[in-house]
C-alpha cells in the first residue's frame, strides 16, 4: 500500500496499578499536519502485566507489510478491559473529586465508612476529609493515589455503576439501510429521528459528538441534523478528556508497538502523556486477522484510550471527518 502508514499506540500502558489517573489526560493538541502520527490499541491486560502494556489491536495485515511500517514520531494510542458493578449502593456518575455531591458521594462515603477509611457523617459533599479518606482507600489497596474515585477505586469498594444502564441501544436497522447521507448502517447505527438524542450541552454546528457514559457517537451535520449515531467501545480510564476538540491526524492503516495487531481508519482528537486517542475500526489480530471483539460487544468500555466502531460506522467516519473537525465529549 502506498502512502504513510502510522503505529500509534491505542494501548494503555499500564506502569502502575493505578486507578482515575489524571496523569493519563493531557491537553489536546491540535495542528498536526493531516499525515499520520504512531497508533496503537491495547486489549489484553494479562499481557500487559507482563509486558508493561496492554496487547493492541489494529488493520488487514494483508494490506501492510508490517516491516515495512515505521513510526513517525513517538506518540503511542490509547486501549483497555472489563467492566463490573456493585451490588448494593452504585455510582451514578463515573468519577467523584473533591466539590462534588450529591447521591453518588452519599454512595461513596457509606462505602468508605463501612471498609473503615471514613469515620464522619454521611454528608453527600465530597469534601477535605472524604478526600482525605479515598486516598488512605488507594494507598492501602496499592492504586493509583490521587483522591479521585474513578473505576478503580469504585470497584475496589463495591460502588461501580451498571454501565449498561447508561447505554441506549437502537433496533438493528434493516438489511442495506443507509444514513442521511448514504452511507449503509452498522448493526449498531442508526440515522434521523430515529437515533437517540444528542446530550444536553454537546454544542452546536457540524460535529462529533461523544457521550462517555453512554458509549455512543453522533455525526451532527450543520444544520443541527443527527447524520447517524452509533455505539462504540471506549476506555475503561479516565483518560477520555470531556470538552471541545478537534480530529487532527488520520491513519488509513496503524499498527500496535509490538506489531501484534492493527487499527483500521484511524481519526485521531487527542493527545495525552500516554498517547493518542482516536476513533478507529474493530482492532485485528495481526497473526490470524481475527477481530479483538463482536459488533455485539459495542457499547461496552474495552479499550485503554480509543474508541473502536464497526467496520461500517468506521469507513463512514473516516469518508466524513477531515483533519479540523470539532469532536465534543462529554
Amino acid at each position: 500500500m502506498a502512502g504513510l502508514v502510522a503505529t500509534l499506540v491505542c494501548g494503555v500502558i499500564a506502569l502502575r496499578s493505578g486507578d482515575d489517573g489524571a496523569e493519563f489526560v493531557a491537553p489536546a493538541v491540535a495542528a498536526a499536519s493531516s499525515g499520520d502520527a504512531d497508533v496503537l490499541d491495547a486489549t489484553d491486560l494479562a499481557a500487559s502485566a507482563a509486558t508493561g502494556g496492554v496487547d493492541p489491536a489494529a488493520v488487514d495485515p494483508a494490506a501492510v507489510d508490517p516491516a515495512a511500517i515505521a513510526p513517525v514520531g513517538n506518540e503511542q494510542d490509547l486501549g483497555g478491559e472489563v467492566l463490573t458493578g456493585g451490588d448494593v449502593c452504585l455510582m451514578d456518575k463515573l468519577s467523584l473529586r473533591i466539590g462534588d455531591s450529591g447521591q453518588s458521594v452519599n454512595c461513596l462515603q457509606q462505602a468508605l465508612a463501612d471498609q473503615g477509611f471514613y469515620t464522619s457523617a454521611v454528608t453527600g459533599q465530597f469534601d477535605q476529609v472524604t478526600f482525605t479518606a479515598v486516598e488512605a482507600l488507594q494507598t492501602d489497596r496499592n492504586l493509583y493515589v490521587d483522591g479521585v474515585v474513578g473505576r478503580e477505586s469504585a470497584i475496589s469498594l463495591g460502588i461501580w455503576p451498571d454501565e449498561e444502564s447508561f447505554v441506549v441501544r437502537t433496533p438493528k436497522p434493516p438489511s442495506g439501510a443507509v444514513d442521511l447521507l448514504g452511507y449503509r448502517l452498522s448493526s449498531v447505527a442508526s440515522t434521523g429521528a430515529d437515533a437517540p438524542p444528542l446530550p444536553e450541552g454537546s454544542g452546536s454546528g457540524r460535529r462529533i459528538v461523544y457521550d462517555r457514559a453512554g458509549q455512543r457517537v453522533w455525526a451532527v451535520g450543520s444544520e443541527g441534523e443527527i447524520i447517524r449515531s452509533w455505539l462504540v467501545s471506549g476506555s475503561q480510564y479516565p483518560n477520555e478528556l470531556p470538552g471541545t476538540h478537534e480530529v487532527y491526524s488520520r491513519s488509513d492503516m496503524s499498527t500496535a508497538w509490538n506489531s501484534k495487531a492493527w487499527l483500521p481508519k484511524m481519526v485521531r482528537w487527542l493527545k495525552t502523556e500516554r498517547g493518542a486517542i482516536g476513533f478507529h475500526s474493530i482492532p485485528l489480530h495481526v497473526a490470524d486477522d481475527s477481530p479483538y471483539q463482536t459488533d455485539a460487544e459495542l457499547g461496552t468500555r474495552l479499550s485503554g484510550g480509543c474508541q473502536r466502531q464497526a467496520v461500517l460506522d468506521a469507513d463512514f467516519l473516516w469518508e466524513w471527518a477531515d483533519i479540523g473537525t470539532k469532536v465534543v465529549v462529554v
